[in-house]
């Protein structure tokens, strides 16, 4: 760790860069410890938290607000030096607090695997809906690809299939959004509507999640069956659609702004969290 009197000799965006990462890497190890207590840092560590707080608490480049946010935090960590008590959950949130805005002052956008989630996932401790499966078509973003897998696992989807035109999960920025989902929803990639088939009937209900269907709380969502999200740019395809139309039809969520509509992933979440609702009210 870099002496405090030589961090305070550097240009002012270096030494932010530096004390960034110091503090980034602080909050990863806390938050991944399996024991959270502050003997995880040495004393000088600790002293070193105080005195960079302190620095940055004297830096009028940086507003009243996020001065006031450093000067608590040097408090705190003057109190642990001391040997009081101290509270996990406010010195992970001091840790964050010190991290993100230096993020925003060094000009480091803040994506969604900036935030810190700690633990690994497990798959089973999943609690899924059985026959709940998900099609993707054509989700060209990994980023919304990523989101959907995150949302899908949240929601308890046993199955994810994408269309062979989608962006892979495997994506590193579609991992980084799904946060380990990809790794433990059962997912694969099939033309779940092939062109031969496009007036077959199907084993399970299918629906179309697409604008001009019935409103979202009128909608009768099947037990089992397969929901189909479309292309960020053109929806769902017409052969999809087709497929729908010959079995439960299209669900769509009313929208009363100017613009009228949500980005793929949002609605995607929107539309699970209502299927999943109903299906439990009808178990009751």
């Amino acid at each position: 760790m870099i002496p405090l009197y030589k961090l305070e000799k550097l240009p002012r965006a270096q030494k932010l860069r530096k004390i960034v990462k110091i503090f980034s890497f602080a909050e990863n190890r806390l938050n991944s410890a399996s024991e959270k207590n502050a003997g995880i840092y040495t004393q000088a560590e600790l002293i070193f938290f105080a005195d960079s707080a302190k620095l940055l608490a004297s830096d009028e480049f940086f507003p009243a607000n996020a001065r006031n946010v450093f000067k608590e935090a040097y408090n705190f960590f003057s109190m642990i030096i001391n040997g009081q008590p101290w509270d996990y959950p406010v010195f992970l949130r001091t840790l964050n607090n010190i991290k993100h805005i230096l993020y925003n002052e060094t000009g480091r956008e803040q994506a969604d695997w900036d935030f810190t989630c700690g633990g690994g996932l497990d798959a089973d401790k999943r609690q899924i809906i059985e026959g709940m499966h998900v099609y993707l078509e054509d989700i060209r973003s990994p980023f919304n690809v990523g989101a959907m897998f995150r949302t899908a696992e949240s929601f308890g989807v046993e199955k994810i299939i994408l269309s062979p035109f989608c962006a892979d999960p495997l994506h590193p920025r579609a991992r980084r959004t799904a946060m380990g989902c990809a790794d433990i929803i059962p997912w694969e990639k099939r033309e779940l509507f092939p062109a031969q088939s496009e007036n077959a009937a199907h084993n399970v209900p299918v629906f179309a999640l697409e604008t001009g269907g019935v409103p979202l709380a009128e909608f009768p969502f099947p037990r089992k069956g397969v929901m189909i999200a479309g292309s960020e740019e053109l929806g769902v395809s017409p052969r999809a659609l087709a497929a729908a139309d010959a079995s439960l039809g299209r669900v769509s969520i009313p929208c009363y702004g100017t613009k009228a509509s949500l980005n793929v992933s949002v609605a995607f979440g929107i539309a699970l969290q209502m299927w999943r609702s109903k299906i439990l009210a009808a178990a009751v």
